[in-house]
């Protein structure tokens, strides 16, 4: 089943509030082929956030995930993450096409510290695969 056009635009609620942490930023570095030493987190880190608002966006319109193809990721920052900031991200819609029976889904995710100071910005490509029927079978 196509997604519907009327989510762009749309904003999905905040994500839990996740504390940055020395062990998370090893992990993740680790996870991803680097290491953490200290200093800013790696430039990816705020995916953590973002990919759990993407996973709560999915949820909430029934969309299934292993029909879900990551077309693209861009981060902008307006500040590096560090170790002890506790972040939320929210998603929007940002755009929606449909070609061939696929939604190309356009989404952006603002990650904001505790004080609610923007720190990243995500946006992120989806492209949402039709079933064999052209429909979500």
């Amino acid at each position: 089943m196509p997604v519907d056009p009327s989510i762009v635009g749309r904003s999905f609620p905040s994500t839990r509030p996740y504390p940055v942490t020395a062990e998370g930023l090893r992990a993740f570095a680790a996870a991803t082929g680097g290491e953490w030493s200290g200093g800013p987190a790696p430039a990816t880190y705020p995916i953590v956030m973002a990919f759990e608002a993407m996973n709560a966006f999915l949820e909430a319109e029934q969309v299934e995930l292993h029909r879900i193809v990551h077309g693209e990721q861009r981060f902008t920052y307006e500040r590096p993450v560090v170790e002890g900031d506790v972040l939320t991200a929210t998603l929007t819609v940002s755009g929606l096409r449909q070609i061939g029976g696929n939604d190309i889904i356009s989404t952006t995710s603002e990650v904001t510290d505790a004080d609610g100071a923007l720190v990243c910005t995500t946006g992120a490509t989806l492209v949402h695969r039709a079933g064999t029927d052209g429909g979500d079978a």
